[in-house]
């Protein structure tokens, strides 16, 4: 099937591994030119590499999107290298749940600056840029406690709470310049996260095995935690022609976990 990404311009926040990484890779076979930020350089050079060998161009810019001045840095290396941008995909962002009393003032303000105004920055560049190719897409990568938190799950289910609200407010206010903007709200996916917590508790069994205990544990209808892979494929979709009818929504990926449609 053809998406009609060939030729498209595509920006992925925190690219360097997991979820963003799987997504560059897979807009990149589909013959877009990939932008990728994240924090560390090393793990972003080995991706660059990769999506060079898949035969895409590719920028690789080492940023902190919580950084307002990195932000203006990385959108003035994709101007330069690029000329423009047709996707952005904000998916930059750590969790951070605890008690709500276990929060201080700073934890609330590094997640909001991370998750909230990272993608308000990132649009803020990105939405000229989209308007002059006659429209585009955004998709910002969020989580069901967006829309169903659970306990001990703050800060982050309010900051992806305010993410959906503003993937739905600009989905309106957007639409007339035929920009497209949705949410996929996940649940397990297997990632570099998770792997570090498996790390931490000190490898109780292989990485497989203990996936497949967390899904039980978790109670995911589907049995299983979902592989990245699977999550860009969504991703290539919210991108496509295929999905050009397609804007405010807000997509669980979660193997029928949440509660919540």
């Amino acid at each position: 099937m053809d998406l009609g990404l060939a030729g498209k311009v595509a920006l992925v926040t925190g690219g360097s591994e997991g979820l963003g990484r799987a997504t560059a890779l897979a807009l990149a076979r589909e013959g877009c030119a990939v932008a990728i930020c994240a924090r560390r350089p090393e793990p972003l050079r080995r991706v660059a590499e990769e999506i060079a060998a898949a035969g895409g161009p590719v920028l690789a810019q080492p940023a902190d999107v919580s950084r307002a001045a990195e932000v203006r840095a990385l959108f003035a290396a994709l101007r330069a290298r690029f000329g423009g941008l047709d996707i952005l995909v904000n998916n930059a962002g750590t969790s951070a749940a605890m008690p709500f009393e276990a929060a201080d003032d700073e934890t609330w303000q590094s997640d909001l600056d991370l998750k909230l105004f990272a993608a308000i920055r990132c649009i803020r560049e990105a939405a000229p840029l989209l308007r002059a190719r006659g429209g585009g897409r955004i998709i910002n990568i969020l989580n069901t406690g967006a829309k169903a938190p659970g306990a001990r799950s703050l800060p982050t289910a309010a900051t992806r709470a305010a993410g959906l609200a503003l993937t739905k407010a600009l989905s309106r206010e957007y639409a007339g310049d035929n920009i497209l903007v949705n949410a996929i709200c996940i649940g397990l996916v297997r990632s570099g996260q998770w792997e570090r917590r498996w790390e931490r508790e000190g490898r109780p069994d292989t990485l497989d095995a203990w996936y497949a205990r967390l899904a039980q544990e978790r109670g995911v209808p589907l049995g299983r935690v979902a592989a990245a892979e699977e999550l860009a494929d969504l991703v290539l979709f919210l991108a496509s022609e295929r999905a050009r009818y397609i804007t405010g929504a807000a997509i669980n990926f979660d193997g029928g976990l949440c509660p919540v449609w």
